[in-house]
């Protein structure tokens, strides 16, 4: 009896939703574990949870082999059930009963990565769970679905000496030894949960400990878990985890409620991390890293991610999804407060400008383009592909706008009501809204109209003074282009920060027309396609800063360049004088692109602007540092309608040089200010700093090929990875005669430690050379390069597809057909990553004639040779519909 077929891929509807039939208050599983056949037990207490008419129990199942079946201890006669592809469907004369299962499953078979497979070699790799969507019923037969909660009972069985360590989620509740050299172990986890939060681990792993007593009393054992080699390298990822535990309490008034939490590393992961209850599973690169072989992003990414996964213990797993088109309910919100968590322990105006920066790369081009989808889309063909940048970044960004109208005190009133009403719950998107809105008085729906819709916003303005009445008019005006499937846009709640200027750079107060009292900066929600905001008693004609903050995911038009020069040059808020001396910048190479008259005072205006940040001794380093830090080609390119790659990168390499160039003195007096005394420690004041010396390093060299022997210096001295990789960088792109020395010295340094080598591959693939495509040809048959590890696969064609515009989108096509190729062959073994690698063709259509044509015909030929639900779907949503323009 076997189970082999995948299930059709299917339209699944939000506007279909049923509650389930049938719930199952309590499973328990035995495995018997082994690398190539392991034997699970499971025991279903069913009960009929659904009035109306009678419908059968219907099991989730993929690649299992059923052994055998039994209810209430009998087997079922024949004709009462039977097996059909992807379900295991029972007749049921009873509204209870518990249905028990034996199947078997072979984890090294399966390449996916999905549901219980094997990490590293099959003489030493240790076995784990990934069931976040729908893994689990890769597993076992059950409801698998987020709205059925069940508590759990895991007894994990297998041979001592090759699976010694045994993890389930929740609390342990006894271990022993079995006949044969087996042993046991059982786990029991009394908060009811969905199946997509089960986890296992069995294998050779070692472990660091520590201890953490919550604010309610509670001593928790705090276990993180590795493989041997690079177990001592995670003392910095319990320091953030117990960092996490305590913000929590302080920020939300959340405390963990089990007796140990248990964090394992693996190299074998589709995703970041999965935040199962007592039993995170993490990619390595997100927990493996101490000062010697992680850069300052890698330490500032481990507390990002540890924070996330632990956030999750109430935003997502003790108040969870209703169903998978809520997932932004979990995801966006639980990235809203890793947000602020790295802002409060690391550094606020770095953590919002990468987000920020983030934000624009990938999630705008994602809305404009064949692949948007609403935050809660409204159906999906394989909710794998919906781990999106709009759902998490854009959603994110939806819980932060909500903060900013309701306020610090408001939004935490909220939360506290959102999970004491929800606790142990599978809610929706409106049951958020709702729990904020009635702990605060405030009627929020028309906040809900963010997740429906997709696209991103343009924010039009314009500003008039009247200095006799000393008011300020703005006069915005807003509207959202179509996208696939929603041609019609409502206008948004959209909250405006913003304040006012004086040209000599002094911050004005003024006073919202009807309100009392005056301030130096603002909120004001614009909630119609058409709105005025006055300002009043403002002394004289202002240069206004708008979005403040990034205030809103829109697009806002931008003001003139002379404003922009005087906000970048005298913001009081680090973050705003970023944003913007960026958008001068972009201004600037805008015009390049276009092929339009360079206006010369403009470029002075801004390369002043910046003289004046250099010169500023109050400035963050890191902030200074982003200041200099142009825009990328996939941002330039995403508000263009016909994107020319070669023109693009022509236009921002032109600036690039023009700034190094006109700043090369105090870029070289900065650097030599921030000699390696002045950049030592791990805290955020040095990262810092560090991260200016490096970017005054790259302009350097933009400025003075001479100055490679700088870098070649700075390489050789580097005591830490950052400094190192950064010198590394600036040789390999820019194509010094040693580069190809320092690159063999790289690999020769680190060529037992896949993490660092994952970023040796990376600066390769992401070279801005057209000659990269055959060098990335190379790197996918080096003896590092494993196509079994995501990775690996992620630092290679990834880096290439998403992050080198130049050498992917070469003219004769050959960037699009190494990556077509990858992406074949990764659909029969590992789909989610393929997926993933897919996506970079869906903004074929913005491309000029050439390159469209080119991109087309790959998609084209991926449709008739892919056979994945995941790559099948992407591909199809890239080819479908035009995309309109914006």
């Amino acid at each position: 009896m076997s189970n082999r077929e995948s299930p059709a891929s299917t339209e699944v509807r939000l506007e279909d939703y049923r509650p389930p039939a049938w719930r199952i208050d309590d499973i328990e599983l035995v495995f018997d574990l082994d690398v190539r056949e392991t034997f699970v037990h499971a025991r279903l207490h069913v009960h009929r949870a659904a009035q109306g008419p009678r419908k059968p129990l219907r099991l989730d199942g993929e690649e299992l082999e059923l052994l055998g079946l039994r209810i209430d201890g009998d087997e079922p006669a024949a004709t009462s059930w039977h097996l059909e592809a992807g379900a295991l469907v029972i007749e049921l004369d009873r509204d209870t009963a518990v249905v028990e299962t034996r199947s078997r499953i072979d984890p090294s078979a399966n390449t996916a990565l999905q549901g219980l497979y094997l990490s590293g070699s099959v003489e030493r790799g240790f076995l784990l769970t990934q069931c976040e969507a729908e893994g689990f019923r890769r597993i076992t037969w059950s409801l698998d679905r987020p709205d059925v909660l069940s508590r759990y009972r895991v007894e994990l069985r297998a041979e001592r000496d090759r699976f010694p360590v045994l993890l389930a989620g929740g609390d342990a509740e006894g271990a022993g030894a079995l006949p044969g050299g087996r042993h046991w172990a059982r786990f029991f986890d009394p908060q009811p949960r969905p199946s997509y939060l089960f986890a296992l681990v069995a294998g050779h792993l070692e472990s660091i400990e520590d201890r953490y007593l919550t604010s309610e009393g509670r001593a928790v054992r705090l276990v993180i878990w590795a493989e041997a080699d690079v177990i001592a390298r995670c003392a910095h990822a319990m320091a953030a985890l117990k960092a996490a535990f305590a913000w929590d309490e302080r920020r939300f008034g959340r405390c963990y409620r089990l007796g140990v939490f248990h964090v394992v590393a693996t190299h074998d992961f589709t995703m970041g991390a999965m935040e199962n209850t007592g039993l995170n599973i993490f990619n390595a690169k997100y927990l493996v890293a101490d000062t010697e072989t992680a850069t300052d992003d890698d330490l500032r990414h481990v507390l990002a991610v540890v924070g996330h996964e632990y956030f999750h213990n109430w935003s997502g797993n003790r108040v969870t999804c209703r169903d998978w088109f809520q997932l932004s309910l979990k995801e966006g919100l639980t990235v809203y407060r890793e947000q602020e968590f790295e802002s409060d322990v690391a550094s606020r105006t770095l953590r919002r400008i990468e987000d920020v920066r983030m934000l624009w790369r990938v999630q705008f081009a994602e809305d404009a383009g064949p692949l948007a989808h609403p935050v809660r889309p409204s159906r999906y063909r394989e909710i794998n592909n919906f781990y999106t940048a709009t759902v998490y970044e854009k959603g994110a960004e939806i819980v932060r706008m909500l903060e900013r109208v309701l306020g610090e005190a408001g939004f935490r009133r909220g939360m506290d009501l959102y999970f004491d009403r929800h606790d142990g719950a599978a809610v929706t998107v409106e049951d958020f809204v709702a729990a904020l809105g009635d702990a605060n008085g405030r009627d929020l729906s028309a906040w809900l109209a963010w997740y429906r819709q997709a696209g991103t916003p343009v924010l039009d303005w314009s500003g008039h003074y009247d200095a006799v009445a000393r008011r300020y008019t703005l006069a915005l005006r807003q509207h959202t282009p179509p996208t696939p499937g929603q041609a019609a846009k409502q206008a948004l709640p959209i909250p405006l920060a913003l304040a006012l200027f004086g040209r000599d750079g002094r911050v004005l107060s003024s006073r919202i027309h009807g309100c009392d009292g005056s301030a130096h900066a603002h909120v004001v929600v614009v909630d119609a396609a058409e709105a005025c905001v006055t300002l009043e008693d403002v002394e004289t004609e202002p240069v206004p800063s708008l979005l403040r903050g990034f205030s809103a995911p829109v697009r806002l038009a931008p003001a003139h360049w002379r404003d922009l020069a005087v906000l970048a040059a005298h913001e009081d808020d680090g973050f705003n004088r970023w944003f913007s001396a960026d958008a001068l910048a972009r201004r600037i190479i805008d015009v390049r692109i276009a092929g339009t008259v360079v206006d010369a005072a403009m470029d002075a205006a801004w390369i002043d602007a910046l003289r004046q940040a250099l010169a500023d001794d109050l400035l963050d380093p890191a902030t200074l540092a982003e200041m200099l830090t142009l825009a990328d080609e996939v941002t330039l390119a995403e508000a263009l309608i016909e994107v020319d790659p070669q023109r693009v990168h022509a236009a921002r390499d032109a600036v690039e040089v023009m700034l190094s160039t006109a700043l090369q003195a105090p870029l070289a007096l900065r650097y030599s200010l921030l000699a390696p005394a002045a950049t030592e420690g791990m805290g955020a004041a040095a990262q810092g700093r560090r991260r200016l010396r490096n970017r005054c390093l790259g302009l350097l060299c933009r400025a003075d090929a001479r100055q490679y022997a700088l870098a070649r210096a700075h390489h050789d001295h580097a005591v830490t990875l950052t400094d190192r990789l950064a010198a590394l960088t600036c040789l390999v792109h820019g194509a010094a005669e040693d580069a190809a020395d320092v690159l063999a010295d790289f690999r020769a340094r680190h060529v037992d430690d896949a993490l660092v080598l994952d970023k040796w591959f990376a600066v390769q693939a992401t070279a801005p050379h057209a000659d990269t495509v055959e060098r990335v040809e190379v790197l996918a048959s080096d003896a590092l390069f494993r196509w079994d590890n995501p990775n690996k696969v992620y630092a290679l064609f990834a880096s290439f597809a998403l992050r080198n515009p130049l050498a992917f989108h070469r003219y004769d096509g050959a960037g699009y057909r190494l990556v077509g190729a990858a992406v074949e062959r990764l659909d029969a073994t590992t789909p989610q990553v393929a997926a993933r690698l897919a996506a970079a063709f869906g903004p074929w259509r913005r491309f000029e004639a050439g390159r469209r044509s080119l991109m087309c015909a790959e998609l084209e030929r991926l449709a008739a040779r892919v056979r994945s639900r995941d790559v099948a779907d992407i591909v199809a949503r890239s080819l479908a519909g035009p995309l309109q323009a914006l």
